[in-house]
């Protein structure tokens, strides 16, 4: 196997040159960019369609694979927030002097070299890219070999670009696709700060059994929506069939119905027609089976446990009837990988102690768990949506792609 240490060295060095961007000409660099994205789609959507071309149309990942024309307009559209959004690196935290005359400043700085490992979207390419280059970051990119001739041509237009602002190529990596290299990204930290694995639990959970390299975990969502008894019921389905069918293939989608029991028998047929439509394969326990059994549901499969806590990330969800919030509660912090969670209801204080005892990085009341997102959430775009508790939360974006440094000015003191 070649060693890609090489390229790793030239990040860890190009980032130096991402550090000297003026505020100016980080904003002209993306804006620049999104012309070049939008002049070249041609180019970037016949890549694209070989990457189709080569994944069966029943595999789920083939929506997050796609590239159209309206998503690279989004894509291009997001550079442009990105470009205006406040540079995060810079900025002064705290400032004082202290009794020995020591002048301290706490500054926010630039993580230095990102390293993300993503499967399937080549979006992710672009949004990682503008996010580090803005934020002052270099990015090592380790993209899965589905989106390899996507990748390689969204990674030559950003090259295009850098080099038209002096920055060194390499500011912006692209690693092999085969998977040989991943071990090597891993334990490289003399030249990379961070590793952010973005894709498949299983993905993830390797990264963090092998990383010798700082993690943020990103992507894992095991998303539930719970329709409590005192629930607007068409509001309730209209949320649920959202939060299910919209895009099933991404991580804020719905896996999970639990139902109360109360209104099971009239909420549950609801969901029949729209379900049908979307062809949606449901997992029923032993109660919601009868119920829709009962209403004519014809895909439906009595659930096993290991279907409670599934990432389904395709048009199949469970369905739990439950006796009510406290059983809620108790499945969700049983099968929650703490993305994105939901209560449908009108009850005060059941949204008040849903939002207060459920441990995940975004809840909801009333609505779709489909809005967890960097830039729905006005972030103009995210890493990924981050399920654990340091350094960052939720929709992983510009504002965290930073950490801190003391600067401190003295005049010759000493101390014994």
């Amino acid at each position: 196997m070649n060693t890609v240490t090489p390229l790793l060295q030239e990040t860890k060095f190009a980032s130096a040159s991402v550090r000297r961007l003026s505020d100016e000409q980080k904003t002209a660099l993306l804006n620049r960019l999104a012309d070049v994205v939008l002049d070249n789609q041609k180019t970037i959507l016949a890549e694209n369609q070989k990457d189709l071309d080569a994944m069966p149309d029943a595999d789920p990942k083939k929506d997050r694979l796609l590239l159209n024309e309206k998503r690279i307009c989004d894509l291009a559209e997001s550079l442009r927030v990105v470009a205006v959004l406040p540079d995060p690196s810079g900025k002064v935290l705290l400032e004082k002097t202290i009794e020995q005359g020591l002048q301290l400043r706490k500054l926010a700085v630039p993580l230095g070299v990102v390293g993300v490992i993503y499967e399937s979207r080549p979006n992710v390419t672009l949004d990682v890219a503008s996010l580090c280059l803005r934020s002052g970051n270099a990015c090592v990119l380790k993209g899965g070999k589905e989106a390899h001739h996507s990748n390689l041509a969204i990674v030559a237009l950003i090259h295009q670009v850098l080099t038209e602002f002096g920055v060194p190529e390499a500011a912006v990596s692209l690693m092999p696709p085969d998977r040989a290299v991943v071990n090597e990204l891993l334990t490289a930290t003399r030249y990379v700060d961070i590793i952010i694995p973005r894709g498949s639990d299983s993905l993830i959970q390797y990264v963090r059994q092998n990383s010798l390299v700082p993690t943020i975990e990103t992507g894992a969502g095991v998303c539930h929506t719970y329709v409590e008894r005192t629930a607007d019921l068409e509001k309730a389905r209209d949320m649920v069939v959202n939060a299910k069918v919209s895009r099933p293939s991404v991580c804020n989608s719905l896996d999970c119905v639990l139902v109360d029991q109360a209104i099971a028998g009239a909420f549950l047929p609801m969901l029949v027609a729209d379900f049908t439509k979307w062809n949606v394969e449901v997992f029923a326990d032993e109660e919601a089976y009868r119920i829709l059994a009962s209403a004519g549901y014809p895909a439906l499969q009595p659930a096993q446990l290991s279907d409670f806590g599934r990432e389904f990330l395709d048009y199949k969800c469970a369905i739990k009837v439950v006796g009510g919030l406290e059983e809620a509660l108790s499945h969700i912090q049983t099968y929650s990988s703490r993305h994105s969670e939901a209560i449908v209801s009108r009850d005060p204080a059941a949204i008040d102690r849903f939002l207060n005892e459920v441990d995940a990085a975004a809840v909801y009341a009333n609505a779709s768990t489909r809005f967890t997102d960097g830039g729905v959430f006005g972030l103009g775009a995210e890493i990924g949506i981050s399920t654990q508790k340091l350094h960052a939360r939720g929709p992983f974006a510009l504002e965290k792609l930073v950490t801190e440094k003391w600067v401190v000015v003295g005049d010759g003191q000493v101390r014994w």
